[in-house]
């Protein structure tokens, strides 16, 4: 698992710097594992567009992913480590010893035909999901759930990973990805190791053609805009917009935008500034 840097043939390959895809094991996906995916267009079932800047994009089928990883005791064997456009992290096809195909995702340092199991009583291998009760103290994490039985809500993407801290009571103290320390129960489960793909941030697109194939469309800067459009729009020449915020005004860097929340009353430190 690797970057891979192309020699600057074209403008578009000067800076261009993606995955080299080497930790990829089947270019096919499991037929039985994948839906078709509807496109919105950023356009609700009235047809009016309430998010902008989306819109085409290559088609993608989805892949069901267990989240929940909820057979218990029996084991499951990785049969391919695979690419998965609707995520940053890598994704693993598992069969389990009953027959039963499932989609997780990767965890780092995950190899085809390695063996992984969920449950109680089994060792904090890589790839294992245990309750967090039965998790040693220090260890990283991801795919963690909020409320048991859920399925994994935090930590699945791309090189993320969190900290068992500590345990009282019935919670347990994780660190979160941003810094932010937080009570979950201790009967939530969790996936031992961070997340596959960790140098996905480093990659660079290259050319606005990429990111059109990703269906993201040209975002318009406010200060580019005309007064009646952005509240930092207008003037004469190149203004510098004034302080910045968002179109509807609500100010941006620093200001602070969370609702008070029932589960506040879980976190224990805030995120990092």
């Amino acid at each position: 698992m690797g970057l891979k840097k192309y020699r600057p043939i074209t403008p578009g390959q000067r800076t261009k710097l993606i995955s080299d895809y080497k930790d990829i094991t089947a270019e096919a996906p499991e037929k039985s594992l994948v839906r078709p995916l509807k496109k919105s267009g950023g356009r609700n079932k009235q047809g009016k567009m309430t998010m902008r800047y989306k819109g085409g994009g290559h088609k993608r089928q989805y892949r069901e992913i267990d989240f929940v990883r909820g057979k218990e005791g029996i084991p499951a064997t990785v049969k391919s480590i695979e690419y998965d456009p609707n995520r940053s992290a890598r994704i693993a096809l598992v069969f389990y010893a009953d027959g039963e195909k499932k989609y997780i995702i990767a965890p780092n340092g995950l190899e085809v035909g390695q063996q992984i199991l969920s449950g109680k009583g089994i060792s904090p291998d890589p790839g294992n999901a245990l309750y967090l009760s039965e998790i040693p103290l220090g260890t990283v994490v991801h795919n963690i759930e909020l409320r048991p039985g859920q399925g994994g809500k935090l930590s699945r993407s791309a090189g993320a990973s969190a900290q068992l801290l500590s345990r009282d009571g019935k919670y347990a103290a994780i660190k979160m990805p941003s810094g932010e320390i937080r009570l979950i129960l201790q009967t939530c489960k969790a996936t031992i190791g961070s997340v596959s793909n960790p140098e996905h941030n480093l990659e660079v697109s290259g050319k606005a053609g990429r990111t059109r194939w990703k269906g993201r469309r040209p975002r318009v800067r406010g200060v580019a805009m005309n007064p009646v459009d952005h509240p930092m729009g207008g003037g004469e020449g190149r203004a510098t917009g004034g302080h910045p915020r968002s179109r509807k005004g609500i100010p941006a860097k620093g200001f602070k935008t969370r609702k008070q929340k029932a589960s506040d009353k879980f976190i224990i430190e805030r995120r990092k500034k």
